[in-house]
């Protein structure tokens, strides 16, 4: 699929470079393709390469492709907790005060949103997950369902059913995504769902 493709390719936290660098490209009239995991504008690079294009006013083409986030990729594996009004907030304060975030989270939980936590945990990052988990206890039973799912939609995917008073125990990394049902999220044979409100 790359022979006879030029691929560049750099880490974590060097998303800035990647985006400019994919500008520069095709600003010299190359196609270029600008590859990140997930969906480009959930969490993606979309937005920063927009952002950089209108900053440098550049009149560049650009196509962005869906892809398939980590929160619908975790919830199909997980069976169907999305069915009603959700959240997805990202624990991670590398761009967003942390502050911030708690007031999310708060406001999540107070509503009784499905909540869907990427970047839940890093090696330098322990604590928010469980401030989040403390949050969510103020407004919901230790019962309520959680669904743990790591490397979506990859081989090797983990998918694993807990409760709110202890999915930490559970292995949990910035490749998990971590979904917290609301008060009528259901286990059933297995799955995690969130009644839509049907009678059946």
């Amino acid at each position: 699929m790359t022979a006879g493709k030029e691929v560049l390719s750099s880490g974590m936290r060097e998303e800035k470079e990647r985006c400019r660098q994919a500008l520069a490209l095709a600003q010299q009239g190359k196609t270029v393709a600008l590859i990140s995991s997930g969906d480009p504008g959930v969490y993606g690079m979309a937005g920063l390469v927009l952002e950089i294009a209108y900053a440098r006013d550049m009149d560049t083409p650009i196509h962005i492709v869906s892809g398939v986030t980590s929160v619908t990729a975790a919830a199909a594996s997980l069976g169907a907790p999305l069915m009603l009004d959700f959240a997805c907030i990202s624990l991670s304060d590398l761009l967003v005060p942390w502050e911030k975030i708690v007031a999310r989270l708060t406001a999540a939980a107070e509503a009784d949103l499905v909540a869907a936590l990427y970047n839940p945990r890093s090696k330098k990052r322990v604590s928010q997950l469980q401030e989040a988990r403390e949050i969510f206890l103020r407004s919901r039973a230790g019962d309520t369902p959680v669904g743990v799912v790591t490397r979506a939609g990859d081989a090797g995917e983990r998918v694993e059913l807990s409760d709110l008073e202890h999915f930490l125990e559970l292995e949990i990394g910035m490749s998990s995504l971590v979904i917290i049902g609301n008060c009528s999220t259901r286990r059933l044979s297995g799955w995690l769902v969130t009644p839509r409100g049907y009678k059946v």
